[in-house]
Order: C-alpha cells, then sequence, then structure tokens
C-alpha cells in the first residue's frame, strides 16, 4: 500500500513510516520540513494524491482553547485534499476517555477532530490511546516546585510510544474501521505513584505529595482514563523505564 503520514516525523509518525516500510508498503512522511502545512494547506494535495491511505499524526502546538481552531482547519484541509486525491482511508490517533473529559480545551478539540473526520467522505479508523510514557516527565515538570512534584491521584494506563506506531501502523494496512480502537499499556496506577516509581527509578531526589488539585489531570474525574478492555500493549512501564 501507498501510505501518506501526515506529521511524519513525529515521535509517532516517525515510528509508523519505519514499521510500514519494513513491512513492504510504500510509506511517506510529510510534515513542515517537508513543505506540508496542515493549517495553511501548502503541500497537502500532492501529499496525499495517489495515497491508499492517509495517516495524520500532526498534533496542536498548544493545549488550550487554539487547538479547537488547529484540529478544525487542519482535519477540513485533510480530507478536501483526501477526497480530491482518491484516498481511501483516513487514520487519526486519538485519546482514550478524550469524550469524557470536557473540563480540558484539548480534549474536547480532539473530540471535534473525530467528529469531523467521522462525517466527512473518507472511509475512516480512530486509534484510541491511553497516556504515553514518553511523556512522563513533562507530566512531572508541570507541578514542580523546588523538590517537590505534587500530583493527583488520577488512575492512567501509560502505553509506549512503540506501542502505540504498531498499533496505528496496523490499522492504517486494515479495512477502515469507521469507528474507534482502544490501545492501552497493561497496568493502570495513579498518576502519584507513577510519578513516585519515576522518580526513584531514575535517581531523582524530588518528593511526590498527592495532590488532588495540582495539573492539567486534576479535573479527571474517576478512571475514564483507562481501559480494561482496550487491546492491551506488551510493555510494562518498569521495564520501559530501565
Amino acid at each position: 500500500m501507498k501510505v501518506a503520514v501526515i506529521g511524519g516525523t513525529g515521535l509517532i509518525g516517525s515510528q509508523v513510516v519505519k514499521n510500514l516500510n519494513a513491512a513492504g508498503h510504500e510509506a511517506v512522511p510529510h510534515s513542515h520540513s517537508t513543505g506540508v502545512d496542515v493549517i495553511s494547506g501548502q503541500g497537502l494535495d500532492a501529499a496525499v494524491a495517489g495515497a491508499d491511505v492517509v495517516v495524520n499524526a500532526t498534533n496542536s502546538p498548544t493545549f488550550d482553547a487554539a487547538s479547537l481552531a488547529f484540529f478544525r482547519t487542519s482535519m477540513d484541509n485533510l480530507l478536501a485534499a483526501a477526497r480530491k486525491g482518491g484516498v481511501g482511508h483516513i487514520v487519526i490517533l486519538s485519546i482514550v476517555g478524550v469524550d469524557r473529559v470536557p473540563e480540558l480545551d484539548y480534549y474536547r478539540a480532539k473530540v471535534l477532530q473525530e467528529n469531523i473526520l467521522a462525517a466527512g467522505p473518507v472511509p475512516y479508523s480512530i486509534v484510541r490511546a491511553t497516556q504515553f510514557m514518553e511523556f512522563m516527565d513533562d507530566v512531572l515538570s508541570w507541578t514542580t516546585d523546588g523538590d517537590t512534584v505534587r500530583l493527583p491521584a488520577t488512575p492512567i494506563q501509560p502505553i509506549a510510544a512503540k506501542d502505540v506506531a504498531d498499533a496505528v501502523a496496523e490499522v492504517a494496512v486494515g479495512a477502515p474501521l469507521n469507528g474507534t480502537r482502544n490501545i492501552a499499556g497493561p497496568e493502570i496506577f495513579t498518576l502519584d505513584e507513577l510519578g513516585r516509581m519515576t522518580l526513584s527509578r531514575k535517581g531523582d531526589h524530588r518528593s511526590v505529595v498527592t495532590d488532588p488539585t495540582a495539573g492539567m489531570f486534576a479535573v479527571v474525574k474517576g478512571d475514564v482514563l483507562t481501559d480494561p478492555h482496550a487491546r492491551l500493549a506488551p510493555t510494562r512501564y518498569e521495564d520501559w523505564l530501565s
């Protein structure tokens, strides 16, 4: 298959390209660095023309309310280019539980992206993943004050980016789901517990204080960011850390 991977130089997109090419497909990465801009539309028609599948691995540069405009414009432009180019399948990456946290602007923006895709003219698949293991350092930095990190006891089910890329590549070369597939890591932790484990394994002497009001995940209610019935990826967090 010929696959155009938009956002194909990023954390997930680059690994999707590698996986697909290793499996004998023709996967081509597209991004700002290759002259493709999903907001202005520059280079987009040429990037997707003749592709069997388009994987959209782009992401908003911000997590605030501006992300709504990013996903609306980028999906409108991508769908128009895909229809013009005869694309038969579009795949996007989203978040497990994304429709259950309306308090977060970024999550509402991802729901908007999903809805635009589902209402569009091209067969589609949505892969929803739990929180990436690779983002844990960022999460810790958001609420660090000196030697203290404040984190809520929000349940999460971390997944390795490699496992996410494997799942996206698998969906890309399959029949369109015209729906959603959830993928998740094999273990569930509370975020404060995960923070303590991470700092300990890295020899970081900061301490974690459980604070239900701290950081972006404080608004998450219950276990909506986990899914024990999802397709479980193989990589355990402790193994990933080592």
